[in-house]
């Protein structure tokens, strides 16, 4: 934690699944549900299903099609944000998000969500956890064509937010995304080493990380970003 320097953090972008949002409705979803309906629709084993999902997901992971939720409702032939309201009782926040959310607003800091999700599966997961509602701005990077994966996505974002990547902290559960952030010349990085509740931790040792943000907040009202204190 001590390479976040919180008095020259003025911006947080941060990640959503596995970030603010627990990770284990998305890993239920891919993994286990979708396979699951995918064997059914076309009579097939279950682990057949799952080997071919699995082959269909390497084929795209990173790009923009492994988060489009069109693409795969092409490729699958299945109503993709149907089978979402399904298991949608699991979408849930974490339990350190909010109070970490609430500290960057009240230290003045601008909080920016920036996720590779697809415009409906944010929908979704806004409708159930109000995260708008303590947040400045959401953006799915399907609104410019490429995800955070690319060095491209970095400079349209900060063309349209101005951010200065010397102050601005970036948070996600993606090693290789931390990594394409920190290439960009964001400053300040964070992992997640607890994206799913129901998995055992991860240590993340490429970047800082934690697993409790209820951590940093002494720090993070200890140095308030001084003339835009929120009343």
């Amino acid at each position: 934690m001590s390479a976040l320097s919180w008095k020259d953090i003025h911006t947080v972008l941060l990640d959503m699944d596995g970030t603010l949002l627990d990770l284990h409705f998305d890993n239920h979803f891919w993994m286990e549900l979708l396979p699951k309906k995918y064997a059914q629709k076309h009579g097939l084993p279950l682990d057949q299903a799952h080997q071919f999902m699995a082959k269909e997901y390497e084929k795209v992971m990173g790009t923009l099609s492994w988060y489009c939720l069109d693409y795969w409702a092409d490729k699958l032939s299945i109503d993709i944000m149907q089978a979402k309201r399904e298991v949608e009782h699991l979408i849930s926040m974490r339990e350190d998000t909010l109070p970490f959310l609430d500290a960057l607003k009240a230290s003045g800091r601008e909080v920016i969500l920036v996720t590779n999700a697809h415009p409906g599966s944010l929908s979704l997961k806004v409708e159930h956890t109000q995260l708008d509602q303590h947040i400045d701005c959401l953006i799915s990077t399907h609104e410019f064509g490429v995800t955070k994966e690319s060095q491209l996505l970095w400079q349209k974002l900060q063309e349209k937010l101005g951010f200065e990547p010397e102050k601005t902290l970036f948070v996600d559960d993606g090693v290789a995304i931390l990594q394409a952030a920190k290439d960009f010349g964001i400053q300040y990085l964070l992992g997640v080493n607890n994206p799913d509740s129901q998995q055992p931790n991860r240590n993340i040792t490429e970047f800082p990380a934690t697993h409790d943000y209820r951590q940093l907040i002494p720090e993070i009202i200890a140095n308030p970003v001084l003339g835009k204190l929120k009343g």
